[in-house]
């Protein structure tokens, strides 16, 4: 993010416009929007920003202006639309120490203003650093027809309200109050009788939130997916967005934790195979203290909760504990993998059973029924692979597994960085180490990339 958006509060400060015509005009018409005290500058204004200047009592300066004129200005713009007269002016501005926007010039600008949608005092703000005001135009329209007109009035009694609301616990309980204002209440009020009965709508609403019992706390246990916010399920991500507290495992990506409410507390909990590790016991002390405080809590995992994510001894602890608990299911690492090389997981007349398998367990790493698992046409996704890729190819070649058997490796599945290398069954571990994968990987073991997947140069590596 290369510009940072923020609010600037304009009341009683002066902003300066330099220019003569349409481009001058433009913003103009948009600052008329804010209260502050407008100063244009134009040696010769047309007549169209002559009368706009005239019609708002905006101050006129019939020259060009001078560092000096600029002193204690908040912004300036160079409007001039001619790029010899806009710097003179942003020469001018910066000799003033004063932040600078030139129109349609990214370059010379100290800041850029967004495409904006008004519902006073509910402003949206879109920008793209530049790279596309059509873009930026475009999602302001769409928003435009998705934001009610009177969505303005709303924010304007509840701005007024918001010392009342104060008489609420600050967290959900202020936060339940808002939300059955905004979305339920407040509409229906202003529908049926106008903006004028909103107070009194929130004063029975508030006396009815003060009279409620709080609700208990109580813990989600929630599926991230295999870590693209896209493949997220509805419910996990409004869930995620009314959490008080999210309780998350190493796996799960910033890009999914920044789908939570940044007023959320944030506890990181990581596990890593034969490294650093935060204890079961504490991780159940987390959630059952803050659910016990009244929060609502979210134990986020990455992929499905219930696959390899000791899902029943959490949800045993918060059963003895006496909180209410309930799972939300999550796209599991082993489909997205699937998924990423064009493959099924069962084929008739190939595999008719699936195996997901962990190569370690607490104990190190984990035996399986390895006899099984070589027969011809044995598919099984392999979690936690990285470091037991020779043991597995050792217990697997062992128990009769044709070297030849194909395995396929599934870096980030789904991710941006995801990658896919192609490998065999008699060259898994030189092919693990070979590739220096850093993040998670699934060992898709019977299992080749699709000729559709296998087109894409740049997705799959082989070792062959």
């Amino acid at each position: 993010m290369q510009h940072f958006p923020i609010f600037l509060d304009l009341a009683d400060r002066r902003v300066v416009i330099a220019g003569n015509g349409e481009v001058a005009l433009a913003k103009l018409r948009l600052l008329l929007k804010t209260v502050a005290r407008i100063t244009v500058f134009a040696t010769e204004p047309e007549a169209d920003l002559l009368d706009t200047i005239a019609a708002h009592g905006v101050t006129l300066e019939r020259r060009e202006a001078v560092a000096e004129d600029l002193t204690g200005t908040a912004l300036a713009y160079a409007a001039h639309g001619e790029a010899e007269a806009d710097a003179r002016f942003a020469r001018a501005a910066r000799a003033a120490g004063v932040l600078l926007n030139a129109v349609d010039n990214l370059e010379a600008s100290d800041f850029i203003t967004p495409a904006i949608v008004d519902r006073d005092p509910v402003t949206v703000a879109i920008g793209t650093e530049g790279a596309s005001p059509v873009l930026a135009r475009s999602i302001k329209t769409d928003l435009e027809e998705r934001l009610p007109q009177g969505l303005g009035a709303l924010a304007r009694a509840g701005k007024l309200f918001r010392a009342r609301a104060e008489a609420l616990p600050y967290g959900r309980a202020r936060r339940d109050f808002w939300a059955d204002y905004y979305f339920n209440t407040g509409p229906e009020v202003l529908a049926e009788a106008g903006e004028e009965l909103l107070d009194h709508a929130l004063e029975a609403l508030l006396a009815q939130h003060l009279a409620a019992e709080q609700e208990p706390g109580r813990v989600d246990l929630v599926g991230a997916g295999p870590g693209n916010p896209d493949l997220m399920t509805l419910k996990a991500r409004r869930l995620l967005d009314q959490a008080d507290v999210i309780v998350h495992d190493r796996l799960v990506p910033q890009a999914i934790l920044e789908l939570a409410r940044r007023e959320a507390i944030f506890v990181a909990v990581g596990k890593e195979g034969f490294g650093p590790s935060t204890p079961q016991s504490e991780i159940n002390a987390h959630m059952i203290r803050h659910a016990l405080d009244g929060h609502r809590v979210v134990r986020l995992k990455g992929g499905d909760a219930s696959v390899f994510g000791r899902l029943d001894e959490e949800t045993a602890a918060l059963t003895e504990a006496g909180i209410d608990w309930s799972v939300t299911p999550g796209i599991t690492a082993a489909s997205a993998a699937a998924a990423a090389i064009g493959a099924s997981l069962t084929r008739r007349t190939r595999n008719s059973e699936l195996r997901l398998m962990t190569a370690q367990d607490i104990e190190g790493y984990a035996e399986q029924d390895w006899r099984a698992l070589a027969r011809p046409g044995s598919v099984a996704a392999i979690y936690m692979g990285k470091r037991a890729a020779r043991f597995v190819q050792g217990r697997l070649l062992m128990h009769g597994a044709d070297g030849l058997t194909p395995v396929t490796l599934v870096e980030n599945a789904s991710r941006p960085d995801q990658r896919i290398v192609a490998s065999r069954l008699d060259r898994l571990s030189s092919d693990m180490t070979d590739a220096g994968f850093s993040g998670p990987v699934i060992t898709l073991f019977g299992l080749a990339p699709s000729k559709a997947a296998a087109a894409l140069p740049d997705l799959i590596e082989d070792f062959a």
